[in-house]
């Protein structure tokens, strides 16, 4: 049983609720001819088997045990607990201990047959050591969620250069790379995004080993295998071109602000106590000013920049001023990338430490602000046949694959503001007019139903009302007949 509810939890990360199948919300629980134990569960995207460490002597076997049930058994039960499953393709029996005896809970099942054919995935095992499976979680923690661009969504190992492989995931609007390693693969590889790689029980179960499969054909991406001492791990790769992320990774800086890697977390915290005026873009300034480092941030969207220093910092390079999503800024810290460097207001900013790196996109802000010049959206290229995606500068996650280096803005034909720039509306402030329009149409519709359900309201009493009177009538009319002449 002390096994048992930990795989219990692990599997609920690979099934869902409600399951297209009915035999999806079952567990393959198989005992082989030397004793093992293993519990295998799958969604048909993904598959996750444990292995028991004890081996259980018997007859090889194979059931399928509704999850729901067993969950309702385990739960009941105590760790030194023994839960013995028996039964055949139409029904099983649960027996567990209660007090001083025990009981027995029959459940209906399936024929084995029809749990999906876990893949075997041949071939030798590449070990993951733990630097780079922290790199991966990471990397994993960048990749965009957005559905419309599975290729994003998840962590793409990039083999293309021999001298140094890298780990990559990014959202649009950041970008996470570590090199530390060197992996036998031939290929480059995508790993998908599944809540089952943060599982607690999986990464602290010994080194992982990564196995790719063969390509089925042409139209079928090969599955991946990531395996621990008891756990293994299988899903299939995205299929398509991850674009080409080497062009935002910016070699030349102007600035540089080196932070001190014991102070991290003092500095998160102290950014998650400034108070933030944007919801959308979670602005945060960082100012440099000699060998002074300043956070700029205010309350209000009229109001003026606050400066907060920061102790223990070195700088080189120009005074500027830069603005970033404060959530990639901690993401960045949390991670340890201690050392900031700037080229210009509009060119996106790394993060970095050692051979990890990660690239932030920076924010435009009010155009009344001396130190914050209005970049564009950012507009990128992927390799094909992943085709740019149009600039949206109101979302948090942008459409653009990746960020490069941002162009000045154009100068106006004639029709500006008389300042040399057009004079059409930042993307961020149509968007904002746009959410209060939305917001006012909504309070209109409440505002709307509330005078309904208030007229209801009123009916409901008038036809009580109503009906008091017709009680009444009747009752009048039951005595007038009881009345003999």
């Amino acid at each position: 049983m002390q096994e048992l509810k930990p795989a219990l939890t692990g599997f609920g990360k690979v099934l869902h609720r409600h399951q297209p199948l009915p035999v999806l919300n079952h567990i393959k629980v198989e005992r082989t001819k030397d004793g093992w134990i293993a519990l295998t569960a799958t969604d048909l995207d993904v598959f996750a088997t444990v292995r028991l460490e004890q081996p259980v002597e018997g007859e090889p076997v194979a059931l399928l045990v509704p999850l729901d049930d067993l969950q309702k058994v385990a739960k009941s039960c105590g760790k030194t607990d023994i839960i013995n499953i028996a039964g055949d393709e139409k029904s099983i029996s649960l027996q567990y201990p209660v007090g001083t005896g025990s009981m027995e809970t029959k459940v209906d099942s399936l024929p084995v047959d029809e749990f999906p054919s876990i893949p075997q995935i041949k071939g030798d095992s590449i070990p993951l050591p733990d630097a780079l499976r922290s790199s991966l979680h990471e990397a994993l923690d960048c990749a965009s969620t957005d559905q419309t661009r599975l290729i994003l969504n998840g962590a793409f190992i990039d083999v293309s250069d021999r001298k140094g492989h890298y780990i990559v995931g990014t959202n649009g609007s950041h970008l996470y790379a570590s090199n530390s390693f060197s992996l036998a693969l031939k290929d480059s590889i995508i790993i998908p995004t599944h809540r089952f790689l943060g599982f607690k029980e999986f990464n602290n179960d010994g080194e992982w080993q990564l196995k790719l499969g063969e390509k089925p054909d042409k139209d079928t991406p090969p599955y991946v295998q990531l395996t621990s001492r008891r756990w293994r791990f299988i899903t299939k790769q995205h299929d398509g071109n991850y674009p080409n992320w080497r062009q935002v990774v910016v070699s030349e800086f102007s600035s540089t602000v080196t932070l001190d890697v014991e102070t991290l977390d003092a500095v998160i915290k102290t950014i998650e106590r400034l108070p933030e005026h944007d919801a959308v873009n979670h602005t945060l300034g960082f100012e440099i000013k000699g060998k002074q480092v300043n956070l700029l941030c205010k309350a209000d969207k009229e109001a003026k920049w606050t400066p907060v220093e920061l102790k223990d910092v070195k700088t080189t390079g120009k005074d500027t001023t830069v603005y970033l999503n404060r959530i990639y800024v901690m993401k960045a810290l949390s991670f340890g990338l201690n050392q900031l460097d700037i080229t210009d207001p509009r060119s996106p900013v790394r993060f970095s430490h050692e051979k990890r790196q990660m690239i932030v996109m920076p924010i435009r802000v009010d155009a009344d602000s001396p130190a914050s010049p209005a970049p564009p959206t950012p507009v990128a290229k992927a390799e094909p046949p992943q085709p740019a995606a149009p600039p949206q500068a109101a979302q948090e996650e942008r459409k653009p694959t990746i960020m490069p280096r941002q162009p000045t803005p154009a100068a106006s034909n004639g029709n500006g503001n008389g300042n040399g720039h057009q004079a059409e509306k930042p993307a961020l402030e149509i968007a904002v007019e746009q959410v209060e329009a939305v917001k006012a149409s909504i309070k209109s519709a409440v505002g709307g139903l509330n005078d309904l359900l208030d007229t209801l309201k009123q009916v409901q009493r008038e036809q009580k009302t109503t009906d008091k009177e017709v009680q009444s009538v009747r009752s009048t009319l039951e005595k007038l007949q009881s009345v003999k002449l």
